[in-house]
């Protein structure tokens, strides 16, 4: 293994999520998720290349979103350093920050380089992701009303009274109906299942579970999450074509594999930190007290040491502004 990053960078990632969440929310609710998109693009480059590390994108905007930067391959950072894989979202909810909706976030995570699991142009996944109270027992090769089972009796709880959260599409209509056939809540979402897998591991969300097919970026940057707080999760490719099975076939991966969170990162130091965009479970969105100043609510993580902090930051706009931040209005 290459070199380990011995500070902590995810305090320093905090400015990347706090910077692109900005930009993005001064596009809340405008039906431009492609613009809001492009702002916290451009605002996390900027601050991810200010930083003393030698990254590479393994988890960017290229293979699912077309954009022109932070695409998988590209170095981020200064070149100074440890050398890091890097995994990206500027906007975990471009369609919930367009429409004005709950649960947006910036996100970014980062591990040593050669760790994280790079599924190229396998843009979804099968998951299942659990706090730390249910690590161990579940398993993605299992029915759904055995999950459920062994959650409950893991958390000391009755199925009726755990809580799913399920990405609203039609994909998932399966997992769905499996939890209602079983009397366990649904909690379904329109975007942003890296919020999600993570809720499920904080008990004041009220949320047990996370099933269904999602994006396979999003998994490996949860993945980088829970194992800072102890959870678990597993996944699997899930080709939507032909065309996607061969390349999968092509390039190593195995569709029928099951993927744990040491195969979607494999270290022991990993970094996460994200920025509310719009409020949600996880965090409160960005505020624009007045046209000078802005509040924002971001959680920074870290696996070896098991140090996770709850960010409260107000910003100057006028003085971001005049060292060239992008803020875009």
């Amino acid at each position: 293994m290459t070199e380990v990053p011995e500070r902590n960078l995810g305090l320093e990632l905090a400015r990347v999520t706090e910077s692109a969440a900005i930009a993005a929310a001064r596009w809340q609710g405008r039906g431009d998720k492609e613009s809001a998109d492009d702002a916290a693009v451009e605002a996390m480059r900027e601050i991810l290349n200010s930083i003393d590390m030698d990254g590479v994108i393994v988890i960017g905007e290229g293979e699912k979103d077309e954009a022109p930067w932070l695409a998988n391959g590209e170095r981020v950072g200064n070149g100074n350093g440890p050398r890091v894989d890097v995994a990206v979202d500027p906007v975990d909810g471009t369609t919930l920050t367009a429409n004005g909706m709950n649960g947006a976030l910036a996100v970014i995570a980062l591990s040593e380089r050669g760790s994280m699991y790079a599924p190229g142009s396998l843009v979804y996944m099968d998951k299942i992701a659990v706090g730390p109270d249910a690590r161990g027992v579940v398993d993605l090769d299992a029915p759904v009303k055995e999950n459920l089972a062994r959650i409950a009796a893991a958390k000391d709880k009755d199925i009726h009274d755990l809580t799913a959260i399920i990405l609203d599409r039609p994909r998932n209509r399966p997992y769905i109906e499996a939890c209602r056939a079983e009397g366990a809540r649904i909690r379904l979402i329109r975007d942003g299942d890296v919020s999600a897998a993570i809720s499920t591991a904080r008990e004041a969300s009220g949320i047990d579970v996370l099933f269904g097919i999602g994006g396979s970026p999003e998994a490996v940057i949860a993945a980088a999450a829970l194992k800072a707080v102890g959870g678990d999760f597993q996944g699997r490719v899930w080709p939507r074509n032909e065309e996607e099975r061969r390349y999968a076939v092509e390039h190593g991966h195995d569709v029928d594999a099951v993927l744990g969170v040491d195969d979607l990162v494999a270290s022991d130091n990993t970094f996460f930190a994200a920025t509310g965009i719009t409020d949600g479970e996880l965090l409160d969105g960005v505020d624009f007290e007045d046209r000078h100043r802005a509040v924002t609510h971001s959680v920074v993580m870290r696996s070896k040491t098991g140090s996770i902090r709850w960010m409260r930051s107000e910003h100057d706009l006028d003085r971001l502004r005049a060292l060239g931040a992008k803020l875009d209005e």
